[in-house]
């Protein structure tokens, strides 16, 4: 575990990008896209279409990571 944010290919409305997250924060996120019964790439467009302009999508998916384990 090394702390160091990986980077991982998602597709949002048919459109390549890549996101840089630790390690823990993917599994968690990968974990909570199981959890829901929906694609990774899908919850990702979510959260991408749900944030704010002064956000990235990097804080936002760790935001929402970190939001759905302190509601449950």
């Amino acid at each position: 575990m090394s702390g160091r944010p990986v980077k991982h290919s998602l597709t949002l409305r048919g459109h390549r990008t890549s996101v840089s997250l630790e390690e823990e924060f993917w599994h968690a996120f990968r974990e909570i896209a199981t959890e829901q019964d929906k694609p990774i790439n899908v919850l990702a467009a979510k959260i991408d279409a749900d944030r704010g302009p002064d956000i990235g999508l990097a804080s936002a998916i760790r935001l929402y990571v970190l939001k759905h384990f302190r509601d449950t």
